[in-house]
């Protein structure tokens, strides 16, 4: 039996919320030790860390705070409160979320299969895959399940 593809779905926004505060948890720990990167990613070296205008920290207490907020958004997509925002304001805030999640999920692909000299490995690449593919599904489900129902 195969499954509709017009039948939305909640699991993708809830693992992309789960992904989400996993990243939001390392930015976090990065923080609190006043480093760039990401755990488990590729390090900075001090020298270009000093180079940035923003104080490192500074910078992953908000990286920290995009991803607690993506996380809420991609909840909102599924949840019965979430589902009662004005549509219009959901799209666009799916429509500035949806390509910063591509990008970033497609350069660790791109770096972690091709090697770009970022650093991350192909278990970055895999994960980044798995982003873009959580966070595109998470968008159409949501327009599937809002869009206008029409009489038959």
């Amino acid at each position: 039996m195969l499954i509709s593809s017009d039948r939305p779905r909640r699991w993708p926004a809830c693992v992309m919320a789960l992904l989400l505060l996993g990243y939001a948890t390392g930015k976090a720990a990065f923080a609190l030790q006043a480093r760039l990167g990401f755990p488990g990613g590729p390090p900075v070296p001090a020298a270009e860390a000093a180079g940035y205008f923003l104080d490192p920290a500074l910078g992953q207490w908000l990286a920290c705070a995009s991803g607690l907020l993506g996380a809420v958004i991609a909840l909102a997509t599924v949840t019965p409160a979430g589902r009662r925002l004005p549509r219009a304001l959901m799209l666009v805030v799916l429509a500035v979320m949806t390509p910063a999640v591509v990008g970033g999920g497609g350069i660790m692909a791109l770096d972690g299969f091709i090697g770009v000299g970022v650093g991350w490995q192909w278990y970055h690449g895999v994960l980044g895959v798995v982003a873009i593919v959580l966070t595109v599904e998470m968008s159409r489900s949501y327009l599937v399940a809002t869009r206008a129902r029409t009489p038959r």
